[in-house]
């Protein structure tokens, strides 16, 4: 163990890595309480802030183009929060995952580097993310147990082998309670894991759908507890959280206050059976949630989306000597230039974004025997728009985790066109089925030598209207090579999740080692969207999946 790591591990050992899982937690109050009859109680969520410790260029839509601000940064947040929570009689605090991927200092430290940062927050309750995992099961155990607050989830379990479900792994429900008034958080995180991320990271867990348990729970916490008020707090994505809202089973939920696909819901949307909200991602924002409460009731709600803007909040010194003191040891590498780009580096567009292709351009480079290059459409990484003293926008070491936090294996195969074409209709229809329950939680797959026009829109399994391979109509039965990053547990055959490819075989680059060199080679680089992918019904500037509801994203 290098000595840097070794101090340390002992520097947090020292802090306690202590678990919370109590079911029912008291308020905390300005006032001493005196159970009045009418009062108000706010709850605040934070989600998908990926380890973004550092306020960071946020991207806007506003007027038709983008801006940029800055946001976010942990100890930015601490004093948001602080002052916040300072003007509340009764505040409960969460975060609805995706607490531990997303940056250098959250690998190089296995997540253990997020913990004291987390517990000095002061949170109420967490729920785990899809990104949980990323470390493994027992790891993941760790990290939220180190973690002094409670956690809740209710459809993941302990795989006990051939598909048997063993207990719980986390208490599926959290009661507050504020002057004899109770609320009630349900958590459920995404059952789609096993499918959208590496198989590997969760085994050992069985993940069920939320519906299937949750009439149960709905019906425990508000008949047997008595609960004023029920929250789902998820991690499902904004469709399938709509999708959860309009089902019979939610019958009895007041509010989602999801995450997952990082969408900005500055209005409730109003499903059925319950109202859905998501606040961003990256720190960026804060949701707030007030109820008002009169005997024993809540007779009415008022919701929120707060920027966290860096300017107008400035660092807690608490929380900045918490931050240096676990980044220290691996500042000098995190800060490292390696190069530069001449564009604002995003990934906010359901359809192609700069940071996919500066991605691709770099393998591409690397990789130049291949035919198609193909990326995953990942939603995470914040965007880099200030440039340096040298007018263009740097890209250090630390912008190439956040980007790409695992660094995959670059892996090629050979495929017929017929493969080709099948798979495009499928990764389509997991971004725009129409029934909500079909659709992933990721962007496009984005790719490179390829050109496809399409229905967003349009029927299932009739959405691809045409392929061009290298300029050339694409031949159902003639043989393509393509690459892309090897996913830790999927089968020799399978590869950016198409299934039967021949003479798969990894190559001596990782994807990190590829863009560092292609970095190196062509600095400063032009990462414009390569159009390689044309919506024929939607613009470019797609923003969201979600469609059908009073939601724009901005």
């Amino acid at each position: 163990m290098k000595p840097s790591r070794r101090k340390f591990l002992s520097q947090l050992g020292a802090l306690g890595l202590t678990t919370g899982l109590a079911g029912i937690s008291e308020a905390s109050a300005k006032v001493p309480l005196k159970n009045p009859s009418s009062f108000t109680v706010t709850i605040l969520q934070t989600t998908d802030v990926h380890c973004q410790i550092h306020a960071h260029d946020e991207l806007f839509w506003e007027n038709g183009q983008s801006v940029f601000r800055k946001t976010g940064g942990y100890a930015h947040l601490k004093t948001f929060l602080d002052q916040e929570r300072k003007k509340m009689d009764h505040s409960f605090l969460i975060d609805t995952g995706d607490m531990f991927q997303g940056s250098e200092l959250s690998v190089k430290t296995t997540g253990e580097a997020m913990v004291p940062i987390l517990n000095a927050l002061d949170y109420d309750l967490y729920l785990p993310g899809n990104w949980e995992v990323v470390y493994y099961k027992k790891s993941m155990q760790q990290l939220l147990g180190a973690l002094t607050a409670p956690k809740v989830c209710a459809n993941m379990y302990h795989d006990l082998g051939e598909g048997k479900k063993g207990e719980l792994i986390f208490p599926p429900y959290h009661i507050w309670k504020v002057n004899g008034v109770k609320i009630g958080f349900l958590g459920y995180t995404d059952h789609l894991v096993p499918l959208r991320q590496s198989p590997n990271y969760s085994k050992g867990i069985i993940y069920t759908k939320p519906e299937e348990n949750l009439a149960h729970y709905v019906d425990v916490l508000k008949n047997q507890e008595k609960c004023a008020f029920v929250a789902i707090v998820a991690h499902i994505g904004l469709s399938q959280q709509i999708y959860l809202a309009n089902l019979p089973e939610c019958e009895g939920v007041d509010y989602i206050l999801g995450g997952d696909t990082h969408e900005r819901v500055r209005k409730p949307i109003q499903a059925k059976f319950a109202k859905v909200v998501e606040p961003g991602a990256f720190g960026s924002f804060v949701g707030k949630l007030e109820l008002n409460i009169e005997n024993g009731k809540v007779v009415s709600d008022h919701y929120e989306l707060l920027e966290v803007n860096a300017n107008k909040y400035p660092e807690s010194p608490e929380m900045k000597k918490i931050i240096a003191r676990y980044e220290g040891p691996y500042l000098e590498d995190i800060q490292k230039v390696v190069g530069y780009s001449n564009l604002p580096l995003y990934r906010y567009f359901v359809i192609e974004n700069t940071i996919d292709t500066l991605i691709l351009n770099a393998v591409s480079w690397q990789m130049a025997d291949v035919d198609v290059v193909l990326s995953n459409g990942f939603r995470f990484c914040p965007p880099r728009s200030t440039p340096d003293q040298t007018g263009n926008i740097p890209i250090t070491n630390g912008f190439i985790f956040d980007m790409l936090p695992v660094d995959s294996q670059i892996r090629t195969g050979k495929v017929t066109g017929k493969q080709i074409q099948t798979w495009l209709e499928k990764e389509l229809h997991n971004v725009f089925a129409k029934d909500a329950s079909q659709r992933f939680g990721g962007w496009m797959i984005k790719f490179k030598g390829m050109e496809m026009k399409f229905l967003a829109f349009g029927e299932n399994e009739n959405r691809v209207q045409s392929i061009l391979i290298h300029g050339q109509a694409l031949s159902p039965d003639k043989v393509y090579k393509i690459c892309a990053c090897e996913r830790d547990g999927d089968p020799d055959d399978m590869l950016c999740r198409i299934t039967e490819v021949k003479e798969t075989e990894n190559t001596p680059f990782t994807l990190h080692q590829a863009m560092k060199n292609y970095l190196a080679a062509n600095s400063p680089v032009n990462p414009a969207p390569l159009k390689s992918a044309v919506a024929l019904d939607a613009p470019a500037t797609l923003l969201t999946q979600v469609s059908g509801v009073d939601y724009e994203f901005r």
